[in-house]
């Protein structure tokens, strides 16, 4: 998700979010990459303090589109199934037990807890679900995930996003109270780990319709049935927010923390300052090389390499950019190691592709995606001046001037002058206006495809190399550069489709896919897999952080 992740992508996004060491998971020093031990007495007072980098922009979970409003969402809600507190197995939440499936896995018959409500009082059912994901499709919601995580894979969600079926269609039924049922397209072999997500979480009908068009616009106008309840948020645009223990989630018995205070705080230093004064408890993402260096080794920063990839996307509606050498000179132009090493600093590492490292393994041979896959547009400057030089010729033109949006944080601020030096010292006849815009702004821009070049990112929203490959589909709800390849295409859709249940055939037509993506159209340029740092109070432990780049507070524990 952008974080979105990450989405996105990720919300925490290229400024907010940020990384070290490591080039693999886990810790590359004595710096903890978990920190789920627990020892000593537990504090009279569980409370903690966090620090974000940027506001929530949204908190309905059919319309939100980023991580941090995801992460959120995940604290004051539950779906049918959550991660557990390592953060890669996937466990019933308001599900009973796993899912029974037909004879072909493409209908699945889930029983659901009588125990869980909402903050209201009333009961959580099947119809709440099937309400959630039905408002999600219709086109009239104009939702801009939901038909990305279902076209194509409940049943009659694409016919439905394109008008060309009733939302009733949609292939989830409510048997009974707490008996769903739902109906893929074909068998997907993560099914499980994709309803993890928010944008299969239930929406209460009834609340629902009588807030109106002033649903989810503050923490008065929400219902909750997770961990916690936000009980301070007064929009998105608040600097402030405040989750509360939900004494009536099913499983509250296993929550220990009471209260978590969010304050965001865009300088990095401002907020490790904020950090060493007591003040907070865990700091943001930290991208800065400066100050992580000062907590090398201290049992205070929590490092490892995620699943996230960062890349410069190409607006294909600007005819410049529609010219094929001129996204390879642009692709070959930017030497990453150097932004990895000298601008980051922080453990990311320099990405020449788009399913990341130690992400997604082979059911059939339990081989990472990337073991046996390709890398692409590897630095190369000389050919990128060559290509630049080519591109230019064939459209008649001798300079070029490009719009870059980026993101107002100081360390993106960084970032996108480095990118900038490396774009107009390779590549002659080049000028690149940049726009640091705030967040909010820049998904904004993204979807409308505002930009010329903008950087953008994704973390994974299931187990998947999926999760990352439709994105770039020709037309794809994610897609927004106005990409197209009939190849890419066939590929993608077969491993969605014919190949879905021969692991090794549908790996291979999406390890090729990738190379379409990058080696022979240069649709984006990749730049790099992030490594998260971040400084969490040793008195703090069960901070989980999960494959799809969220974090849950529902284990912590402060200690004395």
């Amino acid at each position: 998700m952008k974080k979105s992740k990450l989405s996105l992508l990720l919300a925490s996004t290229l400024a907010t979010s940020m990384f070290l060491g490591a080039c693999s998971s886990g810790s590359s020093n004595n710096s903890s990459s978990k920190n789920t031990s627990s020892a000593g007495k537990l504090a009279d007072k569980q409370v903690i303090n966090v620090l974000e980098s940027a506001e929530i922009p949204n908190l309905d979970s059919v319309m939100n589109e980023d991580v941090l409003g995801s992460e959120i969402l995940s604290q004051v809600n539950a779906g049918l199934y959550r991660l557990d507190q390592s953060g890669t197995k996937v466990i019933p939440d308001l599900a009973v037990g796993d899912p029974e499936y037909n004879a072909d896995k493409t209908v699945l018959t889930i029983k659901l807890r009588k125990d869980a409500k909402w903050s209201n009082g009333d009961p959580v059912t099947a119809k709440d679900f099937v309400y959630a994901w039905q408002r999600g499709i219709d086109p009239k919601t104009a939702s801009p995930y939901v038909p990305y995580m279902m076209d194509d894979k409940i049943k009659n969600a694409t016919a439905i996003s394109e008008n060309k079926a009733p939302v009733s269609s949609l292939g989830i039924k409510a048997v009974d109270d707490y008996t769903l049922q739902v109906t893929l397209e074909k068998p997907l072999p993560y099914i499980s780990s994709l309803l993890t997500f928010t944008a299969f979480y239930p929406q209460n009908q009834k609340y629902v319709e009588a807030q109106g068009a002033n649903y989810a616009k503050d923490a008065s106008h929400l219902l909750f049935n997770g961990p916690f309840k936000l009980t301070k948020w007064e929009g998105t645009a608040a600097d402030q927010w405040t989750l509360e223990k939900n004494a009536d989630y099913w499983d509250a018995k296993d929550v220990t923390l009471q209260q978590v205070n969010f304050n965001v705080v865009k300088d990095p230093q401002a907020a490790v300052n904020a950090y060493t004064a007591g003040q907070a408890e865990i700091t943001p993402r930290l991208a800065s090389s400066a100050i992580i260096s000062q907590y090398q080794g201290s049992k205070d920063l929590m490092q490892y390499l995620e699943p996230s990839l960062w890349w410069l996307k190409m607006n294909e509606n600007n005819p410049v950019l529609k010219n094929l050498n001129i996204r390879k000179a642009i692709g070959l132009a930017i030497d990453r190691k150097a932004y990895v090493n000298n601008v980051l600093a922080n453990g990311s590492v320099e990405a020449n592709y788009i399913v990341p490292k130690e992400f997604a393994k082979n059911p059939s041979t339990d081989k990472f995606f990337r073991d046996d896959a390709g890398t692409y547009l590897q630095t190369d400057k000389a050919q990128a001046k060559k290509l630049w030089e080519q591109g230019l010729k064939e459209l008649g033109k001798t300079s070029v001037t490009f719009t870059f949006v980026g993101q107002d944080t100081e360390t993106a601020k960084k970032e996108e002058a480095f990118i900038k030096d490396q774009l107009e010292k390779t590549l002659p006849g080049l000028t690149v206006n940049i726009q640091s815009v705030p967040f909010k702004i820049r998904i904004d821009r993204e979807d409308k495809q505002d930009y010329d070049i903008i950087f953008s990112g994704w973390g994974p929203d299931y187990d998947d190399p999926m999760t990352f490959m439709d994105l770039f589909l020709t037309g794809g709800g994610q897609n927004h550069m106005s990409y197209s390849d009939p190849k890419y295409d066939q590929l993608v859709k077969a491993a969605q489709t014919t190949l879905a249940t021969d692991p090794n055939k549908r790996w291979k037509a999406l390890q090729d896919a990738e190379k379409v993506l990058l080696e022979d159209d240069a649709a984006l340029a990749p730049l790099y897999q992030r490594s998260v740092n971040i400084l969490v109070n040793p008195k703090v432990k069960g901070l989980q952080h999960n494959a799809y780049s969220d974090f849950s507070y529902e284990w912590v524990k402060v200690y004395k």
